[in-house]
């Protein structure tokens, strides 16, 4: 999946929150996780989809009900993205810094 669709699916604090909830239930159907947020079953059914386009949760069916669970591979790709970006603005800082001090700034 592409970190674009994951920083995407991870700018929603509702999002967040069915992650976090998802990662301590290791599984949960929407109804669940709609019982646990302070939204509706259709607006975690929405979440969740966009979740899934993401590949941050997975889906498989149960019976009659649909079971979630998280996903953690797109998530050690944005880590891994987000580390690189890190690095290279503290290189960045770290000139900018050593100019400072080499001119008594």
């Amino acid at each position: 999946m592409s970190v674009d669709a994951v920083l995407v699916a991870l700018a929603d604090p509702t999002r967040r929150q069915l992650l976090d909830v998802l990662a301590e239930l290791g599984q949960a159907s929407a109804t669940t996780l709609g019982a646990r947020l302070p939204v509706s079953r259709q607006a975690v059914m929405k979440h969740l989809l966009v979740l899934e386009q993401a590949g941050l949760v997975s889906s498989r069916r149960d019976g009659r009900q649909v079971l979630y669970q998280v996903e953690s591979a797109p998530l050690e790709g944005a880590s891994r993205y987000l580390a690189g970006l890190a690095s290279v603005w503290d290189r960045r800082l770290a000139v900018i810094k050593r100019a400072a001090e080499s001119t008594g700034g």
